[in-house]
């Protein structure tokens, strides 16, 4: 069995920037092993695979270790593949995943993802949030991951979390999150619990951040950098129980997978 695979870096302008995705086109949906295998193999922070379905496509995005509900940069990257390699002609991609309906759109140079808003509430830090993170926060939110809001843009640059504390965490991950000095916000997210120890740019994380911004800010259109070595911007727009979230991404390589 042969498969093609796209490798693309999502929330980039240029190779080697923001963070890479597998996209692997499927005719039917593959052995349930064989594609966490697949996504082991690859050792990216998610393998994207998709399969037609009606007038749109189901989407399911796998770290090196499990599935997981939602991926922002994963589903750029897809979009990316449908538009500019497989001849993607709609206005409009329907994805059908693990929440729900998510659509993307041609805006300018840019895609633009319409995902669920993942609004965060005030809970107390967990011993082994703070420990792992080496700081008292200024406030602790949490939803699908724990949102830890800091002073400044240098306290998120200087973290050297300890991942084993980290993973004995509760949630999916941890965002940790400043004001920017040059954007809304800035943030850097870590999910060793599957298999990441740093994600470079999480387009998910800003289903919780661009909600808990907006409402400090007073404004519903942010910009965002998630500062990861690798680095990329995110645009966020609040639209109510939705946000959208605006990037670019680049194809770096094309793969055959003989199986």
């Amino acid at each position: 069995m042969a498969l093609t695979q796209y490798q693309i870096d999502a929330f980039a302008t240029q190779p080697f920037e923001g963070n890479s995705a597998a996209v692997v086109p499927l005719e039917r949906w593959l052995d349930e092993e064989l594609l966490q295998a697949i996504a082991m193999e690859n050792n990216l922070s998610e393998t994207a695979f998709f399969v037609p379905d009606g007038d749109g496509f189901q989407l399911r995005w796998l770290t090196p270790t499990k599935e997981v509900d939602l991926c922002g940069h994963a589903t750029l990257a897809t979009a990316h593949v449908l538009f500019e390699h497989l001849g993607y002609d709609k206005p409009v991609i329907r994805f059908n995943s693990r929440s729900g309906d998510l659509f993307v759109e041609r805006r300018g140079a840019s895609l633009a993802m319409d995902f669920p808003a993942q609004p965060t509430q005030l809970v107390d830090a967990p011993e082994a949030l703070t420990r792992g993170l080496g700081l008292v926060p200024q406030a602790v939110e949490a939803n699908v991951d724990y949102l830890v809001v800091v002073d400044c843009e240098a306290q998120v640059r200087a973290l050297a979390p300890d991942m084993a504390e980290l993973s004995k965490l509760d949630r999916r991950g941890v965002m940790v999150t400043a004001p920017g000095d040059d954007h809304d916000f800035v943030s850097r997210f870590f999910a060793p619990k599957y298999g990441i120890p740093e994600d470079p740019v999480t387009g998910s994380a800003h289903c919780q951040l661009a909600p808990y911004w907006a409402k400090r800010l007073n404004k519903n259109n942010l910009s965002a950098r998630q500062i990861s070595k690798r680095g990329g911007d995110v645009g966020c727009e609040v639209k109510g129980d939705r946000v959208t979230l605006l990037g670019t991404a680049v194809t770096v390589m094309r793969a055959e997978w003989s199986l």
